[in-house]
């Protein structure tokens, strides 16, 4: 039994307002990516995919001369560190395991090295599924963060993989 569903996490304002600015097409799809992962890998799906659905939850846009810079935000991103507590906080909130949402803020924390001056890190195999599943989304330049889609369709893709997870879980009780 799951405390929180995906649909349950879209629905709050805290993700409409974050998730939606950083990509709700990219988020939903390395939602997607993790939870295939973590079937393969012998990982939770379901933190898998909260997690691949958070992990801009902690963007922010940097613009220069009015204009995107990526080349800036590569240089100064921490937005896996804000993401991280931002998730941990409303995962608390919609009344997830504290012990599983820990673990979600972790694999947001450590999907990416952008903010790490040192590089790599070890990850734990979630840390690792949930930096692949973004890595397979990624687009030249950061575009994945622009592709739109509509409120309901997200729903409904959210929705969807909510049953796929349920249905997974249930059949490996």
């Amino acid at each position: 039994m799951r405390d929180v569903t995906l649909t349950e996490i879209y629905q709050h304002r805290i993700a409409q307002k974050y998730v939606t600015r950083s990509g709700l097409a990219h988020a939903i799809a390395v939602s997607y990516h993790a939870f295939r992962l973590a079937k393969e890998q012998g990982v939770d799906p379901d933190s898998a995919a909260k997690a691949g659905f958070l992990h801009d939850i902690g963007h922010y846009t940097w613009y220069k001369n009015g204009k995107w810079d990526y080349d800036l935000y590569k240089k100064n991103d921490i937005h896996a560190i804000k993401g991280a507590e931002r998730a941990h906080k409303l995962l608390i909130r919609l009344g997830e395991n504290p012990v599983k949402a820990k673990e979600i803020a972790l694999a947001i924390l450590f999907h990416t090295d952008s903010f790490m001056p040192g590089g790599e890190v070890i990850r734990t195999p979630l840390q690792s599924i949930v930096k692949r599943a973004d890595e397979l989304d990624e687009e030249p330049g950061g575009a994945h963060h622009y592709r739109t889609l509509e409120y309901d369709r997200a729903l409904k893709s959210l929705q969807e993989l909510d049953e796929r997870i349920e249905k997974f879980l249930n059949q490996n009780e």
